[in-house]
């Protein structure tokens, strides 16, 4: 059992939006595809990976570091100790031999995308769904079959009005979401209320909705939104300031008790444990978005979570950022709290497998092995291309 190639390419996932920091119009992601010597229903397994939105492609650190080191260990040293299948956790640590620590903005994502793609490989040698695996290898065999989502969206489009707004957060609805989530900070504090106001009379619910800064405020901006979202109750507030800036989420939670989110950006489990020692989060009400596509992967993603079990936080309290299904998988499989959604960006990469129905709020999840990209057959034409 082996390894018999690792391809890569950059694709586009452009879009014409923004957030409150930067705009999509030229945004890419890395798409990696690990084939292996094994055949399961007389054709060759391949795993499949690909990187969140928000980060572009790792081109050159894929192509001159990671994917070498991995082609170029002995086999042997790749798989499990029966040698029955391939073994994430010796792959990782192949791809990540002479690292220094720290430095984890870009390589975690180049890291992030192997690994997922391993995952995929791993599952389907076993003939099981992700999710089902990690269950069984990782949460005493305790399987979520149905996953709460929420559908993000709200961004800033050229020319989008209220009524724009409000349909877009109708057809969510009427796709099943019960939790929607839109973008501030690009517009005046007046402006992004008006903005909140409109949605809310669509969803009903403050409660509903949740919404999200893209780290562009500073301390005293963050504050006054923070006491103008307050009398609402809002699902969340999300990643006000810098991802980095502990002392200011710290401080903000002085000056708002309902729930904040904050992670997508922190791409490390040494970072995450700064966050947790060192932001004010509080474990009874807020959310941590650590997206495994984005920080090295599964296998630094399960540190993660051993670390949040020391620090007294239940994993039920993350819903990872990104949108996509290894995540989703993660979420069935180890218990998480949900996962995000893109109904209508970054695709074909965003959403779950065709005729994945979202009810009241949850999706079930899908009997498809691996992670389940063959069940999207836009996102499959994608990847099979890469592979042949």
């Amino acid at each position: 059992m082996r390894i018999t190639a690792i391809h890569s390419t950059s694709v586009p996932i452009a879009s014409a939006i923004r957030n409150a920091y930067i705009d999509f119009s030229k945004m890419t992601a890395s798409l990696v595809a690990v084939v292996t010597d094994v055949k399961k229903n007389g054709k060759r397994v391949v795993g499949y990976g690909f990187n969140s939105n928000g980060r572009y492609a790792q081109t050159g650190l894929l192509a001159e570091r990671f994917i070498p080191r991995v082609m170029q260990a002995d086999p042997a040293a790749l798989v499990n100790d029966e040698g029955t299948n391939l073994d994430p956790h010796k792959i990782w640590a192949c791809a990540m031999a002479n690292e220094k620590p720290g430095g984890h903005g870009e390589r975690s994502v180049a890291v992030g995308v192997i690994d997922m793609a391993v995952w995929d490989a791993v599952a389907k040698i076993e003939g099981k769904q992700l999710y089902r695996l990690l269950a069984e290898c990782y949460n005493d065999g305790k399987v979520d079959d149905k996953v709460f989502v929420y559908a993000a969206g709200g961004y800033y489009y050229p020319g989008k009005n209220l009524t724009a707004l409000q349909d877009e957060m109708k057809k969510y609805l009427d796709l099943g979401y019960s939790v929607v989530k839109m973008k501030i900070g690009g517009e005046s504090l007046a402006d992004d209320m008006k903005r909140i106001d409109a949605v809310i009379k669509i969803v009903g619910s403050p409660a509903r909705l949740a919404v999200d800064a893209n780290g562009r405020f500073d301390l005293k901006t963050a504050v006054e939104y923070a006491r103008a979202l307050a009398p609402y109750g809002l699902f969340w507030y999300e990643e006000a300031g810098d991802p980095l800036d502990y002392q200011l989420q710290a401080e903000l939670a002085h000056h708002y008790d309902h729930p904040m989110a904050t992670g997508e950006n922190l791409f490390s489990m040494q970072d995450a444990r700064n966050l947790i020692r060192y932001g004010g989060m509080r474990a009874d009400r807020d959310w941590l978005q650590f997206d495994c596509a984005l920080s090295y992967g599964l296998v630094e993603y399960m540190r993660t979570l051993a670390m949040l079990k020391d620090n007294g936080w239940s994993p039920r309290r993350c819903i990872p950022h990104g949108g996509h299904q290894m995540s989703l998988n993660i979420a069935a499989g180890l218990g998480l709290g949900g996962n995000e959604s893109y109904p209508d960006l970054f695709q074909p990469f965003g959403g779950f497998p065709d005729g994945t129905p979202v009810e009241h709020g949850h999706v079930t999840m899908p009997q498809v092995p691996g992670v389940g990209f063959e069940a999207k057959a836009a996102l499959y034409k994608v990847m099979k291309a890469l592979a042949n």
